[in-house]
């Protein structure tokens, strides 16, 4: 097994539960780490036997184009869509986090993580 992680993909979206924060829309970083066989790819040295990084940012970046509430959605829909296009992927994990969220204070991010695992 082996481990890919892209990190700090930076994505400007329209979430939130409050009406303008889907008017003015918001900066997010996304973090997406995913465990796969990659022996296979180590010894053939073929993009076709791994998890093709370039996939899991286009998986997000569509993702995030998709408004919604709440982040805990944004997350469910990229991992179910990294399971169903990618057969070689175990288990993932993502992180969203809104910057300088309005929450009525200084804070730099707020942040969910969600991981899942391949069906059986």
């Amino acid at each position: 097994m082996g481990i890919i992680k892209v990190e700090n993909i930076r994505v400007f979206s329209y979430h939130g539960c409050l009406k303008e924060e889907t008017k003015i829309g918001s900066d997010y970083r996304v973090d997406v780490k995913v465990k796969a066989d990659l022996q296979k790819s180590a010894k053939t040295d073929n993009l076709d036997d791994t998890v093709d990084y370039v996939f899991l940012n286009k998986v997000i970046k569509e993702e995030m184009s998709i408004p919604s509430k709440l982040l805990e959605t944004v997350a469910k829909r990229i991992l179910d869509k990294i399971f169903k296009n990618d057969a070689l992927v175990q288990k993932a994990t993502v992180c969203i986090s809104k910057l300088n969220p309005p929450i009525g204070g200084d804070v730099e991010s707020v942040t969910i993580k969600m991981t899942d695992k391949r069906k059986k």
